[in-house]
């Protein structure tokens, strides 16, 4: 018969720490043998709660076991201790983790929380399906008193899913942290990354050690409102730079219910809401952090960013020129983004001079050579062009868009040797960039260089298999050679994929004159 189901939300009785410590210490003493105790405190709690055990209790055997990432057959782990014979009291930390990461892993998989949490074989982690399985193998195989640490979340995972196993329990205890304490380590968790390269230089279990922690002090008795905010919005910032954006949002969300007037989680919120394509819930995003503090500049740029993607360019200028206005002498980036508008205006002169007040800001900032590079390209000034290409290769070598773009303005200057060379640089950054395999076979081939050009493009091809511009080119390359059937064949492939464009190309392309009369030809270009 399925169990009746506890509440999820429950709250422990409250109890004194320094009480529920001292009955901790008397259930330690009087346990002789095999025995459980669950204690819920926070891992930090939790390592200052052993020290004050091991000092109080020196006359048992005390080891403690660490977790540091998930678990799945803890029976076995457990009988490969190393002097396991000896061992009086065993400390359990860290399996947290392996409950925490399921959890994760069926939120992914989009199971709703009534399932998650449900009691049934499918909403039971592997780790809880081995402790109830083998509770009987513990019982009589260990001499252990286990005293397994573990912050609220973990508890009711116990008392949901592994039932037979906790219902063995002697006791169950729970260590508060002291008020001061609780805040020191609140700001500690919210303070301890600055910068964007913070987070990301974070391992994958580094990251679960920290959304454990976080989590574990927004469940503490007494924590504030106030920093429960922070740790929402810290725990959103962790999954932000993990990728993991639907969880990212719904932890600002967490934070702002408790906090509105938080502009950093409605700005970061709107950050994220632009990663997923989520544009005008994103500007309306960045518009309530704006409307907390109307100078933030950064927010006004983001904003521009996602009016921008929308299409709103007008609209997008006049945002980036609100986060001008309030940070002028630092804002490169809105310079060069407002350029990227006007340039899509096509105000290419405008653009251009956008892009000079980036460049008078930061003058080896690379990005905004290449954007001026590409406006003085549109407006047909080739070699300002290239001389812009070549400033921002001067910064970033391995800057592959500027060698394409640079292969294209020199093959317009008929400079195609040069070209040629180019793109071969962009390639040696990019190999698998398709078009920059199909121009340099476009350079080779007015070059005469005809096998060459069918070798490139069918580099493009491998990385595109449906490039059509790549198989009209070989048609040409191979009808020039008088090749027919690969002229005809690769032709017919450029019709298939766009039959109206390369159909009518084809009948004008001087290219195709000495198979012109050809019947297959013929009929190919009139179906």
């Amino acid at each position: 018969m399925k169990p009746e189901a506890i509440d999820w939300d429950e709250d422990l009785p409250p109890a004194e720490p320094e009480e529920e410590y001292r009955d901790l210490i008397r259930a330690i003493k009087r346990t002789k043998g095999f025995s459980l105790l669950f204690v819920e405190c926070s891992p930090a709690e939790g390592e200052r709660w052993i020290a004050r055990v091991k000092t109080d209790i020196s006359q048992q055997k005390i080891e403690v076991l660490r977790l540091k990432e998930s678990v799945y057959d803890f029976y076995n782990l457990i009988e490969e201790l190393p002097n396991r014979e000896r061992i009086n009291v065993l400390f359990v930390q860290g399996l947290e983790y392996s409950l925490y990461e399921y959890e994760q892993e069926k939120k992914e998989l989009g199971w709703e929380s009534k399932d998650i949490y449900s009691y049934s074989w499918r909403g039971v982690p592997p780790v809880l399906i081995n402790l109830n399985q083998q509770r009987e193998r513990f019982r009589d195989n260990f001499k252990i008193c286990f005293v397994f640490l573990l912050p609220k979340f973990a508890i009711d995972y116990f008392i949901q899913r592994a039932p037979d196993f906790f219902d063995w329990r002697s006791s169950l205890f729970k260590l508060s942290m002291d008020k001061e304490l609780l805040q020191l380590e609140s700001r500690q968790a919210c303070s301890e990354r600055w910068k964007q390269e913070d987070y990301l230089a974070l391992t994958p279990q580094e990251r679960k050690r920290e959304l454990v922690r976080i989590q574990s002090l927004i469940d503490e008795d007494g924590q504030t409102p106030e920093q429960q905010a922070e740790l929402f919005y810290e725990q959103g910032l962790l999954y932000d730079y993990a990728e993991e954006y639907a969880k990212a949002i719904a932890s600002y969300d967490k934070a702002l219910e408790i906090k509105p007037d938080l502009h950093e989680a409605w700005y970061n919120r709107g950050i994220v809401l632009r990663k997923l394509g989520r544009l005008e819930e994103a500007i309306a995003s960045y518009n309530k952090a704006l409307e907390i503090k109307p100078d933030l500049h950064e927010a006004w740029n983001n904003r521009g960013y996602a009016l921008n993607d929308l299409g709103r360019f007008e609209d997008a200028i006049a945002s980036y020129d609100k986060a001008l206005e309030f940070k002028p002498d630092l804002q490169q980036v809105a310079w060069n983004n407002r350029g990227n508008a006007l340039g899509n205006l096509g105000r290419l002169e405008d653009a251009i001079a956008s892009y000079d007040k980036a460049l008078e800001v930061k003058p080896d900032y690379h990005v905004a050579w290449y954007n001026r590079g590409n406006a003085l390209g549109n407006l047909g000034r080739l070699e300002d062009a290239i001389a812009s290409y070549d400033k921002a290769l001067e910064v970033k070598p391995d800057y592959y868009e500027a060698w394409y773009n640079r292969g294209n303005a020199l093959c317009k200057l008929g400079r195609l040797e040069e070209a040629i060379a180019s793109y071969d640089k962009a390639l040696e950054f990019k190999p698998d960039k398709d078009e920059a395999w199909y121009n340099r076979g476009i350079a080779l081939g007015i070059l005469g260089r005809l096998e060459e050009a069918i070798a490139s493009c069918d580099k493009a091809l491998e990385f595109k298999p449906d490039y059509h511009p790549a198989f009209y080119n070989k048609a040409c390359c191979y009808a020039l050679h008088s090749q027919i059937d690969q002229a005809i064949q690769n032709l017919q492939q450029a019709i298939n994929l766009n039959p109206d464009k390369y159909r009518e190309m084809a009948k004008t392309n001087s290219d195709f004159d000495s198979i012109r009369s050809h019947t297959r030809f013929q009929a190919l270009i009139q179906e």
